[in-house]
């Protein structure tokens, strides 16, 4: 087991502090991104589902009437 003598020791992971806490950090900032992003293409998908089956079912009023 590692024990460290102040906090700074801890923070600086024996010189890899940089690495683990970035570590840490881009994988956070990415788990916090990825629901938002999964949210905003879902709906964008939806919309655009919307979209094609209005078109479709104008095209086929269209066919229809002729």
């Amino acid at each position: 087991m590692i024990h460290w003598n102040s906090f700074a020791d801890f923070v600086a992971m024996g010189g890899y502090g940089f690495y683990v806490w970035g570590s840490f950090g881009l994988t956070a900032l990415i788990m916090l991104i990825e629901p938002i992003v999964a949210v905003r293409n879902q709906k964008t998908l939806i919309a655009r589902l919307k979209r094609q089956l209005r078109a479709e079912a104008r095209a086929d009023q269209r066919n229809t009437a002729a």
